[in-house]
């Protein structure tokens, strides 16, 4: 097959959360075991970094392999999902696995992922342990994909684990209390293995503190160690600074085995961007009217975002929004702008919303505004109507982010 072939097979044959939701959920990590023993446990032969987290895991990881990379380090990157194309999910210094090992991958392990009925996600990590130790990185970061504990991701053992924050999102898998979810996520912590957390609760500390005993790992509250607002990055928006400190914590640790100036950490931080590609977190594509797209797209994420909003200058503001069909839309629609036009408009994905049904219920919220047939559409109508002194933001689903890069 070619490499268009390849993705298409693995989009198409077997399940996805992204795509599919619930049906690709898999409630033990029997399927991934099975997986790295037939490939001979590359992950056993990577030293890694393991993020966690409602919202923040995809910057935090890519600030720390930019970090790394500054420091001279052969950097591998595993991050989900991806925007444009599958092959940004695996990146090694920046640059995106091959397509040559993408489709020889596929086509050496089709008959065993077919036999054992693997997910899109657990070979698509399988496939990422055996790259990263084919290419000899010296440390690869992990992204998590969904909750920690079950996560396919959670068959390593890393130098440092990180959980970025706590909220309310994938409710039907890890549960529907603040004290549920970070006990998902603090499944990720390992015996002996140092534990950063970036935020915390009233109510997720304890949790915390507790998995971290049993698991004897020196745990560290990033929050109460490091000041915000001191130290900045290309990563625009305010939230990153809570992201920052997780990572400067991370470096001190690492920096007992591995060779890291402050001059690194200052400028890893700082090209974040050229070094890892990463794109959709409060990017602005155009000036006059300026256009800004984000892909936060849970109550956590879209609440600190919208603050962020009210810090930007404009005359009118245009909203192009789209969710996917199981967003808790009574937790996301109240901190949308009530002075905002909106474009309603369904993802291109199984999942997608139908945008009458998303403008129906923002209308409950005081949200007004066109359904339009798809993304590309709501964005064209924003930008026919908006004036130079205007603003345009994107946002409530990765999905809706994607299709406008």
């Amino acid at each position: 097959m070619t490499y268009q072939e390849t993705v298409l097979w693995m989009f198409e044959q077997l399940p996805m959360y992204q795509q599919q939701g619930a049906i690709a959920y898999k409630a033990d990590l029997s399927n991934i075991e099975k997986l790295a023993a037939h490939l001979n446990h590359p992950e056993k032969e990577i030293k890694t970094l393991h993020i966690a987290g409602t919202n923040g895991k995809g910057s935090t990881s890519s600030m720390l392999a930019s970090v790394l990379q500054e420091a001279g380090y052969k950097v591998g990157l595993y991050t989900s999902p991806h925007l444009k194309d599958f092959r940004e999910r695996i990146k090694i210094n920046g640059e995106e696995i091959t397509e040559a090992f993408v489709v020889d991958f596929i086509a050496t392990n089709k008959s065993f992922f077919e036999k054992e009925s693997l997910s899109f996600f657990e070979m698509t990590v399988g496939m990422a342990f055996q790259y990263f130790k084919e290419e000899q990185v010296d440390i690869a970061v992990i992204e998590v994909g969904m909750g920690g504990r079950l996560d396919a991701t959670n068959i390593i053992t890393p130098l440092v684990s990180v959980i970025t924050n706590i909220g309310k999102d994938h409710v039907a898998f890890l549960g529907d209390t603040l004290e549920a979810i970070a006990g998902e996520k603090a499944g990720i912590i390992k015996e002996g293995v140092p534990v950063v957390v970036g935020e915390y609760t009233a109510e997720t500390k304890p949790v915390f503190i507790a998995k971290a005993k049993e698991m004897h790992s020196p745990l560290y509250f990033a929050s109460e160690t490091y000041e915000a607002n001191t130290w900045t990055s290309d990563l625009k928006g305010i939230y990153q600074q809570k992201n920052i400190r997780s990572v400067r914590q991370v470096i001190e640790l690492l920096r007992k085995d591995w060779k890291i100036s402050e001059d690194d950490e200052r400028n890893g931080l700082l090209h974040v961007v050229a070094h890892t590609k990463l794109q959709g977190r409060w990017q602005v594509l155009q000036e006059k009217p300026k256009v800004i797209a984000d892909t936060a797209h849970n109550e956590h994420g879209i609440s600190i975002v919208m603050e962020q909003l009210k810090g930007e200058k404009y005359n009118q503001l245009y909203v192009v929004f789209g969710v996917v069909n199981d967003k808790d839309l009574s937790g996301v629609l109240p901190f949308l702008p009530k002075e905002a036009k909106y474009f309603f408009a369904k993802p291109n994905i199984f999942r997608g919303l139908d945008a009458n049904i998303l403008a129906e219920k923002a209308r409950e919220f005081g949200l007004i505004g066109d359904v339009c047939n798809s993304i590309p559409e709501a964005y064209e109508k924003a930008r026919e109507e908006a004036k130079a002194e205007d603003l345009i933001y994107i946002g409530g689903s990765t999905f809706v982010v994607a299709e406008i890069l």
